[in-house]
């Protein structure tokens, strides 16, 4: 969505963003290049909980004298009359408060995918973003690239139809695997500048380990959001949108290899049933993560074919399609079929803003944010379902009108966050 409120911050046509950034290093670090690649930006602000980790050297370098500060609330307090939007790259169960905390001070809010970390979570974001009117955007960035416009032109064509079936993938070693714990690490030496009590917002505080930060928090339920969290929105992102599926009527624990109840399984595949939708009929989404937990590979493909480490091929009306992740265009196989019906293919635009620029451009009111909450958001929640689904094991069925588990207590327990710590409930429900 492009800026519509004449009084937010930058929707009156100027030529640079004023950006503030969250979480400085690793991800970070990526994201501010990219914004930097647009010429779209000036950087205003930063804050970044382990301001000296050596993952932080290089965009300090590149801030310069650029404000740093150690708590995001602090920057939003000091700096937030000369910031028009913020990048949020921290943790993924730190999303949310941050996100919020920035919405309600009226900044536009470019979020790393995923959304947040539980289903509540983000449907109050989903709100957020529709009380504010600010310009929102998950990083999902091949959300802005090729198969965005392809599968959006092939599916209004009628090439895409009728999908009964996809397989999806993400078959690389992933940081939990070979771990094997039966609960939170005992501790270790903290690093010198480390704001502990700060890196877990309003989350519960477990002690200091080298398996929890810097980057290791991606392997833990209480923190990140596994394999889902990191690939499935770049891998299912055009399938969920163009295909309208929403949420899931029941997912299902198909495998789960070295299930735990702190850790993400070392592989597991899971099962989600979405219900017919208006004219296209019901679709099966199934999900494989592991390094060995391949999908089955269709019988239009070549027996010789080596899978890629992570991708889809999607059933319908007849026609398979092969596609990759991030902006990979899709394939139909065999390569016959694909030759066969080249000359009637639908073209599709091959020069449009990237997904940075996109969320620039729609700051400043030229453009529409392509993955804003209102697209992003149920896209996360498939994800997070399939979490729970992870964790629990068996067969969930999902009352897609009330947005619960009607026979499953404790899968609807873990819909919403722990109990938000002392000093951190306004920021929650800003």
């Amino acid at each position: 969505m492009a800026a519509k409120n004449p009084s937010l911050p930058g929707a009156k046509g100027a030529g640079k963003v004023r950006l503030a950034i969250v979480g400085i290093g690793n991800r970070g670090w990526q994201i501010m290049r990219a914004f930097d690649d647009t010429g779209l930006v000036e950087w205003v602000a930063a804050a970044e909980v382990d301001p000296e980790g050596a993952h932080c050297v290089e965009p300090k370098e590149r801030l310069g004298a650029v404000p740093i500060y150690q708590d995001f609330r602090e920057m939003l307090a000091k700096e937030g009359h000369q910031i028009d939007a913020v990048a949020i790259a921290t943790p993924d169960f730190s999303h949310f408060p941050v996100a919020m905390a920035c919405m309600a001070a009226g900044k536009h809010v470019y979020v790393e995918k995923p959304l947040a970390h539980t289903f509540a979570e983000v449907e109050a974001l989903i709100a957020a973003e529709k009380s504010t009117g600010v310009v929102t955007q998950m990083g999902n960035q091949g959300h802005s690239g090729a198969n965005y416009f392809q599968f959006k032109a092939w599916h209004e064509a009628g090439v895409i139809k009728d999908v009964t079936r996809i397989d999806a993938y993400m078959n690389s070693a992933r940081r939990w695997h070979g771990w094997t714990v039966d609960g939170f690490d005992p501790g270790a030496q903290m690093p010198a500048g480390l704001d502990w009590d700060l890196w877990h917002v309003g989350r519960p505080v477990h002690p200091f380990s080298e398996r929890l930060h810097p980057g290791n928090w991606r392997s833990w339920y209480a923190y990140g959001s596994g394999a889902f969290g990191d690939w499935a929105p770049h891998i299912l992102d055009t399938c969920h949108r163009f295909l309208d599926l929403g949420l899931p009527s029941k997912i299902e624990a198909v495998q789960r290899d070295g299930p735990s109840d702190f850790i993400f399984p070392q592989a597991s595949t899971i099962r989600f049933s979405f219900p017919a939708r208006e004219n296209q009929p019901p679709c099966d989404v199934t999900w494989y993560d592991g390094v060995e937990n391949l999908p089955p590979v269709p019988a239009e493909e070549s027996p010789e074919t080596e899978l890629q480490r992570n991708g889809k091929f999607i059933y319908g009306g007849g026609t398979v399609f092969r596609g990759g992740t991030h902006s990979a265009t899709l394939r139909i196989i065999p390569p016959e079929r694909m030759r066969e019906l080249a000359p009637t293919l639908p073209r599709f635009p091959q020069k449009n803003s990237d997904h940075f620029a996109n969320f620039c451009l729609a700051c400043l009111g030229q453009e529409e944010a392509r993955s804003p909450f209102s697209i992003s958001g149920p896209l996360s929640q498939v994800f997070i379902l399939g979490i729970i689904a992870q964790r629990l094991g068996g067969s969930l069925e999902f009352d897609r009108a009330t947005k619960s588990f009607p026979q499953h207590p404790i899968a609807n327990e873990l819909l919403t966050a722990p109990p938000i710590r002392n000093g951190w409930a306004d920021v929650y429900r800003a």
